[in-house]
């Protein structure tokens, strides 16, 4: 086993996750808020847990993050990522189920920029022939 505390960073889109593992009772923060407070949405929540129950370790570890930027969604993605990273940090024989699940695949899609004289990345103005 490795250390009692592990550090991980998780990012999705624009949100960016600073999740700390700790030896625990399964308790999960969210900028100093419990996860229901901060997440209503089931489905985040069981987006963000996914790794925990795949090892099932829900029950021995605290998480408490720190996340900004981005929506509900890329958070949750962010947070799925840096707590599969810390349970990899903590005990490596995790490492194997979690990547054949891909819950260490950093999520690299993100919105294309905006290009001049287009109204969004790649929509058109309106053609008018008169």
């Amino acid at each position: 086993m490795g250390h009692p505390l592990v550090q991980a960073t998780g990012r999705r889109k624009r949100a960016v996750a600073r999740v700390r593992v700790r030896h625990g009772s399964g308790q999960i923060t969210v900028n100093n808020r419990p996860v229901e407070a901060y997440f209503p949405n089931e489905t985040h929540r069981m987006v963000l847990a996914e790794p925990l129950r795949l090892t099932e370790m829900g029950e021995n570890y605290d998480i408490d993050a720190t996340i900004h930027g981005g929506g509900p969604t890329g958070q949750a993605g962010a947070m799925r990522l840096g707590i599969a990273r810390g349970l990899v940090a903590l005990d490596a024989e995790l490492r194997d189920s979690l990547k054949q699940a891909g819950f260490l695949t950093r999520d690299d899609r993100k919105k294309e920029s905006k290009k001049y004289g287009l109204k969004k990345a790649r929509k058109a103005p309106q053609y008018s022939k008169r």
